[in-house]
């Protein structure tokens, strides 16, 4: 019994340490497997698409040339947007010097059709012009004929976590960042496997005291791992999972592979919801300069925030980061790395970080509304917020900058001045470039900073009068003329559902017959209602089309008066084709795209079609220049030179509920809208309202005189207003009818029968 009492317990013996060797056995196969599976997700991620980058957001550069229109106060106003500095001549810094100088070092910038260079340039000023422009090369001087600043960065298109960051490549960082991030945060970087004995034994005694975990003796490989793979959560596993991964990642890269990864990850500042990662956006964010422009008192900064940016926010507790990067230079001194002069002077420097976030300072929400509704035609939501693509768009910050102080100063006024009722009054402001269908600003309502309704492109209203320039042009195109009398009497139609329509004009009288351009100079309901449905309300509508209008338009003779409802935007596409001569041009937001590395992408090329002959055209802008000198908005010459010689058209809807305005310069093209949300009365007409906005914003933006390239077969002639009669220059009645040579009148009226004939015609 004895004997077989051992044997049974032996076999326990053997069977319980079978078990254990199975259990390990079990442990070491699960082991494997989770090392095998954690090394392909190390690899994986780092290997692939490491960051989500968002696309970036530029305005146009600054262009300037001798000649150029622009003061040095605006010019010294660009160079603070972009956030150079004024003081001793460096790289981002500008001095105003005696003789109406501004001397500036460049920073330079890679735009999509190449490198602008960092340069050191004088700008000299006259009389509202730049004079001259001389390059400075190491003593060497030259005029320059063109020099463009980099552009400012307005906004980006972000991923769903908010980070932010600009991807460099190590040999973009400098020697000296990268000797002090090493120096303060892993000085055994070169030799160690992804893991420091010394600082895991270090932080274990810490631990150990302090009975918390407190204190993790990270390498810059584990604090790599921490951040690009695993949360900040502080427990043993996690701990172990990061040892781990940190010699998995070690084994299979290089040391300057894992750098560059930590100089492009590390977390550095936040600006509003966005979380600032890596140095090279950090450079921009807090000194708005390149990183490798960075300056040893900079490089000790940024590497002091890596241990908490928010405490040591340099915005926020100048003095507490003062004494980090103070603490960083001690290091560098301790570790011989500089000299204890150089120490005592990168000490005493300033902190230099800009005034304001300079990646993020300025939002440009109803711009970036439209901006990202163009860019959806032609990328995929995911490529616009990860792949790091360069956005370089028609945003001018100058004149955004006016047209927002200019529309929420008019609506503030005119609301204090008892406008609007019992509502609160908005507004819209649009503006182009002529030439080439550029927008150069937009604003969505009275706070220009607010992302909320945007009225540019949302606020669908009727358009009042502003849409009578197509009911003229429409004539002009079926053989009508401005010398042809028309009547101006009351005039009653009955509509497709029985209703009686009875228009009438503004000041409730009709005129009798009239000449055709005195019906659109001032804005004469009878007289167009009239034209209108000579011309046909689809010939009408057929112009308005051909002019770029997408919405819906009724098929209503009320149509002739405005009944359309069009946002400010659709109403500058269609004057877009009128300030551009006849030749539609699609309004766009973007001109250039490239990826990250500046390589071109889709190219935005001016797209141009005639849709309008140029004489027609012609007639018509001279008209409408004719209704602001003498016309509804001959109020604008109270406020701006009569030598500028604006076209323009104000626009009024019923009971006074929407303030319209459109003028074109030789250089803008701005549409304003003034009205309530609620669609209730204003007591505003479109010269007492939008053209106010449009006034305070021209007042500022330095407009140049409109002049319209007159056609060999179109003359302006003397006409008697009274018959259409042919007139002449000193006729008491005469006023000038831009005409076709073939219609010229051939009768003449009592006076130009006694009148010299050369002055039928205006050849001045």
């Amino acid at each position: 019994m004895k004997k077989q009492s051992r044997a049974s317990g032996s076999g326990r013996r053997f069977i319980s340490l079978f078990g254990v060797l199975k259990v390990l056995a079990v442990l070491l196969l699960i082991g494997v497997v989770g090392i095998v599976y954690t090394d392909a997700s190390i690899r994986s991620k780092f290997e692939g698409k490491r960051w989500s980058i968002p696309a970036k957001v530029y305005a146009r550069p600054l262009e300037i040339y001798p000649g150029r229109q622009i003061t040095q106060a605006q010019f010294v106003a660009e160079l603070k947007r972009l956030k150079y500095r004024e003081g001793p001549l460096a790289a981002g810094s500008y001095e105003i010097r005696k003789n109406n100088r501004v001397w500036i070092n460049t920073r330079g910038f890679r735009f999509w059709d190449g490198i602008e260079k960092a340069k050191r340039i004088s700008v000299r000023f006259d009389e509202g012009r730049i004079e001259k422009i001389v390059e400075d090369s190491q003593g060497e001087y030259r005029s320059l004929a063109l020099m463009r600043l980099e552009p400012v960065l307005v906004g980006g298109i972000y991923p769903r976590h908010n980070e932010d960051r600009e991807l460099v490549r190590l040999d973009q960082v400098p020697e000296e960042l990268i000797n002090t991030l090493i120096a303060v945060e892993d000085r055994e970087y070169a030799q160690h496997i992804g893991i420091s004995i010394k600082g895991i034994a270090r932080a274990l005694i810490v631990n150990l005291n302090s009975g918390r975990i407190k204190q993790g003796g990270s390498t810059l490989t584990q604090q790599l791992v921490k951040n690009f793979y695993l949360t900040n959560k502080r427990s043993i596993s996690r701990k172990a999972l990061e040892v781990l991964m940190a010699l998995l990642l070690e084994l299979h890269y290089s040391k300057g592979e894992i750098l560059e990864a930590y100089l492009n990850e590390v977390y550095v500042g936040q600006s509003g919801a966005k979380a600032i990662h890596g140095f090279g956006l950090a450079s921009q964010f807090y000194f708005s300069q390149p990183l490798q422009d960075l300056k040893l008192h900079q490089s000790a900064l940024l590497v002091g925030l890596v241990k908490g940016p928010s405490y040591y926010d340099p915005r926020r507790h100048p003095k507490r980061a003062t004494e980090r990067r103070n603490q960083v230079v001690d290091i560098l001194l301790e570790l011989n790395q500089i000299t204890s002069s150089r120490a005592l002077a990168v000490k005493q420097m300033p902190l230099g970080v800009v005034g304001s976030a300079a990646a993020h300072s300025k939002t440009y929400p109803a711009f970036m509304d439209l901006l990202k509704r163009q860019l959806r035609r032609d990328y995929r939501e995911e490529d616009l917020n990860s792949e790091g693509l360069r956005i370089f768009t028609t945003l001018d910050p100058m004149i955004q900058q006016q047209s927002e102080l200019a529309l929420s100063q008019t609506v503030q006024g005119l609301q204090q001045g008892g406008y609007g009722l019992d509502g609160e009054l908005e507004g819209a402001l649009v503006v182009t470039e002529p030439e080439n269908g550029e927008i150069l600003a937009i604003v969505g309502g009275k706070k220009p900073r607010f992302a909320g309704f945007n009225r540019a492109l949302d606020a669908v209203r009727p358009v009042g009068s502003v849409i009578k320039p197509a009911v003229y042009l429409a004539a002009l195109e079926q053989g009508h003329h401005f010398a042809e009398m028309i009547e101006d009497e009351s005039i009653e139609l009955t509509t497709e559902n029985g209703q009686l329509w009875q228009p009438e004009n503004f000041d409730k009288k009709g005129h009798g017959q009239i000449l055709m351009q005195e019906g659109l100079i001032n804005s004469y309901n009878l007289a167009t209602t009239r034209l209108g449905l000579m011309v046909g309300v689809e010939s009408v509508i057929d112009v308005l089309k051909r002019g770029g209008i997408q919405r819906y338009l009724p098929k209503v003779p009320s149509l002739f008066l405005g009944s359309a409802e069009l946002s400010p935007l659709d109403v500058a596409t269609f004057y877009q084709t009128i300030a551009a001569n006849g030749f539609s041009t699609p309004l766009r937001t973007i001109r250039e795209i490239t990826t990250s590395n500046g390589e071109p992408l889709v190219r935005y090329p001016l797209a141009v079609k005639q849709t309008f002959d140029n004489a027609d055209v012609y007639m018509l802008t001279r008209v409408m220049q004719m209704v602001v000198e003498r016309g509804t908005a001959k109020r604008i010459y109270n406020r701006l030179s009569s030598e500028l010689q604006i076209a323009g058209k104000t626009g009024t809807t019923n009971n006074l509920r929407d303030s319209w305005f459109v003028g074109m310069t030789g250089n803008y093209l701005a549409v304003a809208w003034v009205g309530r949300d609620d669609n209730g009365p204003t007591r505003l007409t479109g010269s007492t309202g939008a053209m106010a906005v449009w006034t305070e914003l021209m007042a500022a933006a330095q407009p140049e005189p409109m002049v319209p390239l007159q056609p060999e077969n179109v003359l302006d002639v003397w006409v008697s207003p009274d018959s259409g009669k042919l007139s002449a220059k000193n006729c008491r009645e005469a006023i000038l009818v831009p005409l076709r040579i073939k219609v010229i009148p051939t009768e003449k009226s009592a006076c130009a029968k006694r009148s010299n004939w050369k002055r039928w015609f205006n050849r001045s």
